[in-house]
């Protein structure tokens, strides 16, 4: 292949490269829990609608704490491809947030229960 050939496809590639950086780096939404005293964010996968959650816990009063994180469990891991995205309420003491389907219009309701895993209910429209 000409030299002139190789940089040309090099620059294409770079060029492609750039236009998917940003989409890459788009592969997780976070959104926080509306409860006004709840120190938890929830994180959705914007291609498979897994959701987790996250919040800050106090290990004891010397130390600095430690974020604790809930895996997936039931109706909250990867499912059906879509376009997902977390939606919180406007309800000051809710804890749990709303998970969209933007393809589908499909919602669940995901909350941490029992301070072991993140569920979610069936989808619903």
């Amino acid at each position: 292949m000409p030299h002139r050939h190789r940089v040309a496809v090099a620059g294409m590639a770079g060029a492609l490269l750039a236009i998917a950086g940003p989409a890459l780096a788009e592969t997780f939404m976070f959104v926080p829990a509306p409860h006004q005293e709840l120190n938890r964010i929830f994180r959705v996968d914007r291609a498979t609608g897994e959701v987790g959650a996250c919040n800050y816990a106090i290990k004891d009063e010397n130390s600095i704490g430690l974020t604790v994180c809930y895996p997936a469990g039931e109706g909250a891991k990867a499912g059906e491809a879509g376009d997902y995205a977390l939606v919180a309420s406007n309800h000051k003491a809710e804890a749990g947030i709303y998970r969209v389907n933007r393809r589908t219009g499909d919602v669940s309701v995901c909350f941490v229960r029992g301070d072991q895993e993140v569920v979610c209910t069936a989808p619903a429209r």
